[in-house]
């Protein structure tokens, strides 16, 4: 120990007179005077990255974490130690080239960050084939002014560039000689850099780091750079690990399911819809906090509202969605797997054998469809419904669409359900029995459509007496020409559609005999800041409250995330006052449709993950694809290593500690099930045998 104290001593005392000789004879000067565009390309590429952490992840832990500073330092210092064995003549080129695509990384970033709430991934790009068709909500909710601040590179690299070659600053490192010094040295600090940084990693970290499931906290710990190229070999993996490790797979997935019941568990709600017709409603971003919202008095989603109170309304139910947004939802939804790792299901891996609702209900009899308005290859949902086993798509070649019927991405909800419902007509009258998919288009974002909406004021109007002693109405903006105000005008459209398309089947007689289904894919995926206005609005400055204020309500990053619960209601015309009437607020999850509805219906998946919420209870928990997991009693994030408490119940570190492995456990046995194609049998009896 003495002996290692005395080196470092040394090596203190060796350094610090270097320093002080070079402060003396200027040679610090003169080494960033020769050495600008080494030194400018690190600074702005790590400054750049800090700006997106820092822009993107708004916490404490965030901001004090050294670590990814320190590793996109080593990566910037890596990246331009190369540059000196290039000519002075070419140093700009490779410099400029570098930092644009660093540049590139950070503003894809902060884009999908937006969106996503994750961080990109090179396994997405085979999603570039739908920006086309979703353009103008990437330009009008996604885009921001943060995602340009990272311009900031490349321009002052351009402008240090034109200074160094008018005052010819690089000169004296023409020599091959200098230029091989040079690199070495700074391969050097380079390397101690990364030796400092991979000596501070715990164990967490480098496990995290190896699944990737969780992107905000490795970015946090080990810097957007390291994390972008972790991603490649993340994203490629898959594609490798389905040559190779298909025994450790297979095996994870039987120890998984020789755990669980092998045969349906029962209850009082066994079979109760059983030889019922089925219309499931896939409603576009609609949310759970609209229900019982109101402006002025007027109901945001009477229909909504209607159908909570007359129904099976689960008030405490979560999407599960990732980068694949609606088409992790019909996955989740359809099969209880969790979207997989990299890419989607629906694009990366419609290739796999999934056992779907609609397969399930053919094997009893039932025919079956869906309906979407739209485009039938967006998500690849031509391929993956016949795979889930729907007899047959109508798309948007199947309905008369005009510019006039239009809005947003599509056919209005109100003309797709009118010429769905002609349509489903003809198939009631041809089959016994059928299930149908209803997929809602017009609530999409960017909700700017406002004038198709229909009349719905989200100001507040209040009735005040004027100087005069006369009574007059003062108008508050409040929502009006928000982001979240437009959606509010959207989802009250796409409302008034529901009830009208409920009208319709009544009096076509397609209610008689029916379940009707509904389920919100995901939240409307707009900035946490909107929120904080709607429960927080300030009449007098038409703005946010004061923090410091009686009625502020506190809308934190926790609440933010709860807040995205989405309706999942099960309703018949004949439910309202019978004991099938109430609400279940116990959490649940997409992956618990599959077993909840299954046990209703009379069909079975033996390789559900999720559970029957009646089965199950106040014990459940809903796993999310970025390792966070909530159940009664609180909400994990696993990017904060923290907590929030939703009761006064006593929460043991060793409970936390087992629904994290459970968590971490579960995701990697669904995304091996998809990606291993393990329920083809056919095939894995072929893999065994040989």
């Amino acid at each position: 120990m003495k002996i290692v104290k005395n080196f470092f001593y040394k090596l203190k005392m060796n350094i610090s007179r270097k320093i002080k000789k070079a402060k003396k004879e200027h040679l610090i000067q003169e080494y960033i005077k020769e050495n600008q565009l080494f030194l400018v390309f690190i600074a702005v590429s790590v400054l750049d990255a800090t700006l997106l952490r820092f822009l993107c992840m708004h916490s404490v832990e965030n901001y004090l974490s050294w670590k990814a500073l320190l590793a996109d330092t080593f990566v910037a210092t890596l990246i331009a130690s190369f540059g000196y064995l290039l000519k002075p003549k070419n140093r700009f080129a490779y410099y400029m080239g570098f930092c644009i695509f660093l540049t590139a990384i950070c503003i894809i970033n902060s884009v999908y960050y937006t969106f996503y709430t994750s961080f990109a991934s090179i396994s997405m790009l085979s999603l570039t084939q739908y920006i086309g068709d979703v353009g103008d909500a990437v330009v009008e909710n996604v885009l921001q002014p943060k995602d340009v601040i990272y311009l900031i590179a490349p321009i002052t690299l351009f402008f240090v560039y034109a200074k160094s070659v008018k005052k010819n600053y690089s000169k004296k490192i023409e020599l091959k000689s200098d230029r091989k010094r040079m690199a070495f040295r700074s391969l050097v600090v380079s390397a101690l850099l990364f030796t400092i940084f991979i000596t501070s990693l715990s164990s967490l970290d480098i496990s995290r780091f190896l699944k990737q499931w969780n992107k905000e906290y490795i970015v946090m710990r080990f810097g957007i750079y390291i994390y972008q190229a972790n991603d490649v070999f993340v994203s490629l993996q898959p594609r490798i690990n389905s040559m190779f490790g298909y025994d450790k797979a297979k095996k994870g997935f039987n120890d998984y399911f020789a755990e669980l019941p092998q045969t349906q568990e029962t209850n009082e709600y066994t079979n109760i819809f059983e030889g019922k017709n089925v219309i499931v409603i896939h409603a576009e971003s609609m949310m759970t906090n609209t229900i019982g919202l109101t402006f002025n008095g007027k109901e945001v989603v009477p229909n909504l509202n209607r159908l909570s109170k007359e129904g099976m309304f689960f008030s405490n139910f979560y999407s599960q969605v990732s980068v694949g947004t609606s088409s992790d939802s019909e996955l989740t939804f359809n099969t209880s797997l969790m979207p997989t790792k990299s890419g989607t299901a629906f694009v990366s891996y419609s290739d796999k054998t999934y056992i779907g609702i609609p397969s399930l209900l053919k094997e009893k009899g039932y025919y079956t469809f869906s309906m979407h308005a739209n485009n039938a290859d967006f998500w690849n949902r031509r391929a993956m419904h016949k795979n889930l086993g729907y007899d047959r798509f109508y798309s948007k070649k199947d309905y008369e669409v005009t510019k006039e019927n239009t809005i947003g991405l599509g056919l209005s909800d109100k003309e797709f359900f009118n010429q769905s419902i002609e349509k489903m007509k003809e198939i009631n009258e041809n089959h016994e029995k059928w299930y149908g998919l209803l997929i809602m288009l017009s609530n999409h974002t960017p909700f700017s459509e406002v004038e198709k909406y229909g009349e719905f004021p989200v100001d507040i109007k209040e009735m005040v007496t004027n100087e005069e002693g006369q009574e007059e109405e003062i108008t508050y903006p409040y929502m009006e020409g928000t982001k979240l105000g437009n959606y509010f005008k959207s989802v009250h459209y796409a409302d008034e559609a529901l009830g009208e398309f409920i009208q319709g089947l009544d009096e076509a007689g397609l209610l008689e005999n029916t379940v009707l289904v509904l389920y919100g894919d995901h939240d409307a995926r707009l900035p946490r800041k909107e929120y904080n206005l709607l429960y927080n609005y300030d009449k007098e400055t038409n703005d946010v409250l004061d923090k410091e204020d009686p009625n502020y309500k506190e809308y934190d990053s926790y609440q933010y995330e709860l807040g995205r619960k989405v309706p999942f209601i099960i309703w018949t015309k004949d439910m309202n006052g019978t004991k099938l009437n109430f609400e279940n607020n116990n959490v649940m999850g997409m992956y618990d449709v599959v077993p909840t509805l299954g046990n209703m219906l009379g069909f079975y998946n033996p390789y559900a993950l999720g559970h029957d919420i009646y089965n199950i209870k106040e014990n459940n928990i809903v796993v999310f694809p970025n390792g966070n997991w909530i159940n009664n009693k609180l909400y994990y994030n696993s990017q904060k290593v923290a907590y929030l408490p939703l009761t006064e119940e006593e929460i043991t570190e060793d409970e936390i500690n087992a629904n994290t492995e459970y968590t971490n456990h579960l995701l990697d046995v669904s995304n091996d099930m998809i990606v291993f194609d393990l329920l083809n049998k056919e095939k894995n009896t072929e893999k065994e045998e040989s």
